[in-house]
């Protein structure tokens, strides 16, 4: 899981590269602007595929005890998956019909209205696409079916480069070239992993048949899922108003900034690789009630998210000059840009830890506990961003992320400590069998 989301955060340097090939600021910042779209579709996505996915897991883990457990996992993919392509093609629809106030929404000015309007638009047309990919992937996860993710999304990458290539630098399509790139390979995702399930998955089915609205898989799958909704929410209200607020210093900001977001991914998604490809785990051992194993695969991750965070971050934090130059040789564009990919770098220090304690919450069901986390995430930052403008000006914007996610980490550690005990209980509930394992590892 940690390749395929390294391969998809140089996939994005890649893309910011081809676009600042092009030498026109403006379609750098349409694409910095259209972000906050692609966290809504991810939040869809999410809300069916983390909560779906944990569920899944979960009932893997339970069926080694009891096998008719396993019977209700066709129900919980298939209304997972339909639920998440049936959400974002509602988006879609109201997107659409509402473009023109979308784009002013997501902060374009008349310099990157035109642009920022073509790429919405095709990237609209995706959006049951792309949810229904990103549920998928975490639906197959759930399975144990790492290398077939990595597989499917490197390939991603890899047909997304080539068809920026194509429609960039060949046919000249601009912003609605990234976004028609981003979509055709997001499709081929959604075929590769309907496939590999229909073929090779025992319990797992996606048709329409199966799906359902029991509270029995509504219930934990949008409560576990919520959380990403919500985080995914919060940061589009981040991304809007890190946008809207940076566009009153220029276009200049803007495109700096989606230049160092993009550079300073390479180990964030590293870490979220190790954050979200150990959810599965996590719920599985759970859903068994071996605490050995779920303690050991807690700490064997954070280990790796701070060997991430300390080799990855500190080498592109020392070479943050040469780095950000490869994308621009503006003097205004780089001095901002390297302030920005600083203020990025520090707050993945402390970003891993909080994805993989948000990871916990979801995987043992404690929904409260994740939704609280996503809920800080948004509490906070608003007021500090608004604050940090009004005293430091572009600076304030730019280490106001940095102060939330460092504040969000301590609230995850609050959280922890509340639900440990019940994490404890719950693992040792059910079976005497998982009864008698916590005792003896606890012995």
């Amino acid at each position: 899981m940690a390749a395929a989301m390294i391969v998809g955060a140089l996939y994005n340097v890649i893309n910011a590269g081809f676009v600042g090939s092009q030498h026109d600021t403006a379609l750098l910042a349409a694409i910095t602007l259209g972000t906050p779209l692609l966290g809504l579709v991810m939040g869809v996505g999410g809300m069916f595929g983390v909560g779906g996915g944990a569920l899944v897991s979960r009932l893997l883990g339970e069926s080694e005890q009891d096998p008719s457990r396993a019977a209700g996992i066709r129900g919980v993919t298939s209304t997972s998956f339909w639920g998440a392509v049936a959400t974002g093609a509602a988006l879609a629809l109201g997107g659409l019909l509402l473009l023109d106030p979308l784009v002013s929404l997501l902060g374009a000015d008349a310099a990157t209205q035109d642009a920022t309007t073509s790429y919405v638009m095709v990237m609209l047309l995706f959006v049951p696409v792309l949810a229904g990919a990103f549920c998928l992937e975490q639906l197959v996860r759930a399975e144990g079916a790492a290398r077939q993710v990595m597989v499917a999304l490197v390939g991603s990458a890899v047909l997304n480069v080539l068809l920026d290539a194509l429609l960039i630098l060949v046919l000249h399509q601009g912003a609605a070239g990234v976004a028609l790139a981003t979509g055709l390979s997001n499709l081929a995702v959604v075929g590769y992993f309907a496939l590999w399930l229909h073929r090779h998955s025992e319990h797992t089915s996606l048709a329409p048949r199966w799906f359902t609205l029991a509270p029995t898989v509504l219930r934990p799958v949008l409560g576990v899922g919520s959380s990403e909704l919500l985080q995914s929410g919060f940061l589009i209200v981040t991304s809007l108003v890190l946008n809207n607020l940076a566009a009153a210093y220029g276009d200049g900001p803007l495109a700096a900034m989606g230049v160092a977001v993009r550079i300073a991914q390479v180990p964030e998604f590293l870490v979220m690789g190790v954050t979200l490809g150990v959810l599965p785990l996590l719920a599985y051992t759970f859903g068994k009630g071996d605490r050995a194993r779920m303690l050991a695969a807690l700490r064997a991750s954070a280990l790796t998210v701070g060997a991430v965070v300390l080799v990855f971050s500190t080498t592109v934090l020392v070479l943050r000059e040469q780095v950000f130059s490869i994308f621009s040789d503006d003097a205004s564009l780089l001095s901002i840009g390297v302030t920005i990919l600083t203020a990025q770098l520090v707050a993945t220090v402390v970003n891993g830890f909080t994805g993989l304690m948000t990871s916990l919450f979801q995987a043992t069901g404690r929904a409260t506990s994740a939704v609280t986390m996503s809920l800080a995430q948004g509490v906070l930052f608003i007021p500090i961003v608004l604050l940090g403008d009004h005293l430091f000006g572009m600076p304030g914007i730019i280490w106001a992320l940095t102060v939330t996610e460092i504040l969000v980490f301590v609230v995850g550690l609050v959280m922890l400590a509340v639900s440990r005990r019940g994490i404890e209980r719950d693992l040792a509930d059910g079976t005497p069998e998982r009864a008698e394992a916590v005792l003896e590892t606890a012995g």
